[in-house]
């Protein structure tokens, strides 16, 4: 059996406290960019990357040992995140190191498993 959301027994609309909502709502360009911000979040390949980038910053030769998958692999997530502003880099002779790319990030990711552990 679905279980539906309870509706309003009667139709009463609380103008004052839809206007504030209104009044708060960001923008469709900002709602926009924020679903799909979420929606790089929505793939366990990049999330796993980002855990690793989270206890310390590393290479993509470092990425694809740690979490046993291609550098091939790893490189296409890491356009994704840097796409996203999630990831940055900086080159050190011929090795390119990623790191998470502000303390946004660590708290996304934080608040996230917080709220799935609890």
């Amino acid at each position: 059996m679905v279980k539906h959301a309870q509706c309003c027994d009667e139709q009463c609309v609380h103008t004052e406290l839809v206007n504030k909502v209104l009044d708060e709502l960001p923008d469709e360009d900002a709602l926009y960019d924020l679903a799909e911000l979420f929606k790089v979040f929505g793939d366990s390949t990049r999330v796993r990357i980002l855990f690793a980038l989270l206890e310390s910053e590393l290479c993509v030769c470092d990425l694809s040992e740690a979490l046993d998958m291609t550098q091939s692999a790893i490189s296409h997530q890491l356009q994704i995140l840097r796409t996203n502003k999630l990831v940055k880099s900086r080159r050190e002779g011929k090795q390119i190191y990623y790191s998470l790319a502000d303390e946004h990030v660590v708290t996304i990711i934080a608040q996230g498993l917080n709220h799935i552990l609890e």
